[in-house]
């Protein structure tokens, strides 16, 4: 089953001068055919694919997931928690919500779980369900370790990280996957637009931190993972619910 959030989107009128030259809809690779998906909650659309490659255990898997970042919510300045509960919040890097259209927005772990602001600091390890749905559209979930390690491993995959990352973030992307440079919020303070990318797992580690994965525009592995402050401020992927029979 999967989790859903009360929290409801709302989008910002806060629109500012982008200072990033990149435009969405650039960076797919276009030798690979995209779906698309609109999110009821907004109207946004998303473009996804089927990627099929290696799981953790060396057989071949497949997973559906969106080929760039979700962007949902109402932007809030990058000095404050997302706190409130009746509406998803998001951070928008250097407080510029055209950034946030082509980046897709960062998100705090308890805000990205659909959680109160409180499993920022405490232990909510038992309300983690098996396929959590977080602040992801109806019908899709947040992606997993298990999940990136297949994009990781991607059939059509021959140089590692570079074939999942978006050409312009030093990649080659022949997994269509599209990894961006989205740059992360600590502390208040927003730290490497189009050098580096952070996005947290629906794990905790503590009760303060949460189970993160990086790249930088020059990593060569992507198998490595991280303890993150559940504060900060990181991407977030969605991959769609397999339908049972």
């Amino acid at each position: 089953s999967s989790s859903s959030s009360v929290k409801q989107s709302s989008s910002s009128s806060n629109v500012t001068q982008s200072s990033s030259s990149i435009v969405k809809g650039e960076y797919f690779n276009p030798s690979l055919s995209y779906s698309e998906f609109e999110d009821d909650r907004d109207h946004r659309v998303y473009k996804y694919l089927t990627i099929t490659g290696k799981n953790q255990s060396g057989e071949t898997a497949s997973v559906t997931v969106m080929a760039e970042n979700l962007n949902v919510g109402e932007m809030i300045e990058g000095t404050l928690n997302q706190s409130n509960e009746s509406k998803i919040e998001k951070y928008c890097y250097n407080n510029d919500t055209a950034i946030c259209l082509t980046y897709g927005g960062l998100y705090q772990w308890a805000e990205m779980m659909g959680f109160n602001d409180s499993c920022n600091t405490k232990s909510c390890a038992h309300l983690i369900q098996e396929h959590h749905q977080g602040i992801c559209p109806k019908g899709w979930r947040l992606l997993t370790y298990d999940d990136f390690y297949i994009v990781a491993h991607a059939d059509k995959n021959k140089n590692g990280a570079s074939d999942v990352r978006a050409t312009f973030f030093g990649g080659l992307n022949y997994s269509g996957y599209t990894l961006i440079g989205a740059g992360y919020l600590n502390n208040g303070i927003f730290n490497d637009l189009d050098r580096t990318t952070y996005w947290f797992y629906p794990e905790e580690i503590s009760a303060t931190e949460g189970f993160t994965n990086w790249s930088s525009n020059t990593t060569t592995s992507l198998n490595s993972t991280y303890r993150t402050p559940k504060l900060a401020g990181e991407s977030v992927r969605c991959v769609k619910v397999e339908q049972k029979d």
